[in-house]
């Protein structure tokens, strides 16, 4: 358990956790030595036990260290301390895509290009030191507040990949990013993480996912299957030249993709050029399926039989002459079927001999093997295995040298449970019989299962270890953290829990509830909350409050509190700040009467004095 001030390798001072997930948990840390912030990733779980995992992740990630980058994450270290794995690298002060996304609902198409264009020219550097990332999706990549990004995990996914893993956070959260070829167990290429980089365009041009399913084998399938929804038809005003990017990244025939990250980046820095805008409809030049390949190749396949029908019917017809000429092709055919048929003769022929050979033998020896005694299995339950042999060699049989285990809550530990053939049979002297011995009660601890996928997990325990296994919805807080729809938050029985066949346990889920976020805490602007308002259908009412304290067009208040659940139509009421009015100038003041005779009251005073 890490914890707040820990060192770790007497070097980096844990300051405060930072993100959790499936595969590992992330610390925000200083390093003591070189006097800076940096992000410290610990491996968690099961993938922190597998050794062969731990190496090849090691491994993995120091190649990834060698990438220098300014849009992919430094690595500084990796490490193990006491049992604790981990790896140092880059500190980024910003936020995932994933929450970039879940913020802003979409992106605007500039936005979305220079997110892409700057995700390809890392991608592309990765893939000419022959590094593939094989785990491209919005939570892999980090934006700064100046716009810049960073992709991140480099080491675990790769190291993930080679040792076929699947973590709850590597399958749900990837399998919306999946290649074809990588959902139906096939190698990866640089190609695979093309397909990845197409489907995060469309989810920033859309503020969705292409493909969407109950559980991570339908959402596969649908990648394996079903062809990507059109760009343009939810929003005409993408120009073709951008769903042709999407489309030719996505393509489900790796042959129809870009050669190469470096292609991808290139077209989409000439996307938005005029002569660009309208271009046609890219074309696959591959079949897209096994589907289309079969119908292309069964297509062929009739065409050249129809010719050849053709070819026959025209000689078959030519009766008009008294002497019909047969090309040297058809005699050649005529050869080789004539070769076929007697190839055909003497494999029946020697299948007819063989028959014959047995009925031979089953009719000579079958009179020898049935004068042979019958003897009766005896029954060897519970007895020891030295007892059980010993009874069965007495009665007559062989008994297999290979003493087989099986669990059993009835028949003491080493003690024999059954023999095969089973007790009672009644069978020839001589058979041999092979002796099962208890290993006692089966009992299986539990393990930590918090990040994995509950499917994955419920469907291991129920066929290994025969338990009853049930999975229910929990409410969480998703401000705070992201979760994958079948990720496990929690079990019923604790950690190390004894159980047996039979026993019941259930999986706790997150129950998904949209919830409203710190806006003034995480300087939302007006803009900011109109697209959240228009996503989850919200009534938006805003005063302004002339104040300095803030920037201008910042909230400052919000009458729906943090982690209060959305519901659509309720009324969201903001305060946003704009600058104070200046002051006006003010009024200046009559002059005084001076007396000076000039003015009216002036004469008058005079004429008094002179009455």
């Amino acid at each position: 358990m890490i914890t707040k001030g820990q060192k770790i390798n007497d070097r980096y001072e844990v300051i405060r956790s930072i993100g959790e997930g499936g595969m590992a948990n992330v610390y925000l840390g200083y390093d003591t030595i070189l006097d800076r912030n940096v992000a410290i990733k610990v491996l968690r779980g099961d993938l922190a036990n597998d050794e062969k995992f731990v190496r090849r992740f090691q491994r993995e990630a120091l190649s990834a260290s060698s990438l220098a980058h300014p849009n992919i994450v430094e690595m500084y270290d990796v490490g193990e301390d006491d049992g604790t794995y981990y790896i140092v690298m880059e500190y980024v002060d910003g936020k995932t895509l994933k929450q970039l996304l879940k913020k802003r609902g979409s992106l605007t198409l500039s936005e979305a290009i220079d997110i892409m264009s700057q995700l390809t020219d890392g991608m592309a550097h990765a893939h000419d030191s022959y590094i593939i990332h094989r785990d491209l999706k919005p939570q892999n990549i980090m934006i700064r507040d100046d716009g810049q990004i960073k992709i991140t995990d480099f080491g675990i996914a790769m190291a993930l990949n080679s040792t076929q893993l699947t973590q709850t956070n590597s399958v749900m959260g990837s399998v919306h990013y999946l290649p074809p070829e990588q959902a139906s167990g096939k190698g990866c290429t640089i190609k695979s993480d093309i397909y990845s980089m197409g489907i995060i365009f469309y989810e920033l041009l859309t503020g969705s996912l292409p493909f969407r399913g109950d559980n991570a084998v339908e959402i596969a399938l649908k990648h394996m299957r079903e062809p990507l929804p059109s760009l343009r038809e939810e929003n005409p005003s993408i120009p073709q030249s951008i769903e042709n990017i999407i489309r030719r990244a996505t393509a489900k025939n790796p042959k129809n993709r870009y050669d190469n990250a470096r292609s991808m980046h290139e077209d989409l820095l000439t996307a938005l050029n005029e002569e660009r805008m309208n271009e046609p409809v890219y074309q696959y030049k591959y079949p897209e399926n096994e589907n289309e390949t079969k119908k292309s190749k069964k297509a062929e396949e009739e065409k050249q039989e129809a010719l050849e029908d053709a070819k026959i019917e025209a000689i078959g017809s030519d009766t008009t002459t008294e002497e019909v000429t047969t090309p040297m092709e058809d005699i050649e055919v005529e050869d080789k079927s004539d070769k076929k048929s007697k190839i055909i003769i003497i494999i029946l022929a020697v299948i007819f001999v063989l028959i014959a050979l047995g009925l031979l033998a089953v009719f000579f020896l079958l009179p020898e093997v049935s004068n042979q005694e019958s003897v009766t299995i005896p029954n060897c339950e519970n007895l020891k295995v030295s007892a059980c042999e010993k009874k069965l060699l007495d009665a007559g049989f062989e008994v297999n040298t290979e003493i087989k285990t099986v669990p059993s809550s009835l028949i003491d530990k080493n003690r024999v449970v059954k023999t095969d053939p089973e007790k009672g049979r009644s069978i020839k002297k001589g058979t041999v019989v092979t002796i099962y011995k208890s290993s006692g009660e089966d009992t299986y601890a539990l393990e930590d299962y918090t990040g994995s996928n509950a499917i994955e997990i419920k469907t291991r325990l129920e066929e290994k270890y025969g338990l009853i296994v049930t999975i229910e919805k929990k409410d969480v807080d998703t401000s705070e953290k992201e979760y994958a729809e079948d990720e496990i938050i929690g079990q019923s029985l604790e950690v190390g829990a004894l159980v047996r066949s039979g026993d019941s346990l259930v999986l706790y889920t997150p129950n998904i509830v949209e919830t409203f976020p710190d806006m003034v805490a995480e300087g939302w602007s007006l803009s900011d909350v109109e697209v959240f308002c228009n996503k989850y259908g919200l009534i938006l009412e805003k005063t302004e409050q002339e104040t300095t304290a803030y920037a201008e067009g910042t909230i400052i208040s919000q009458n729906m509190p943090k982690g209060r659940k959305i519901i659509a139509g309720t009324t969201l009421r903001v305060t946003v700040a704009v600058k104070p009015k200046p002051k006006p100038e003010p009024t200046p003041e009559p002059e005084p009467n001076t007396g000076d005779g000039n003015s009216e009251g002036g004469n008058t005073s005079g004429d008094k004095e002179n009455e």
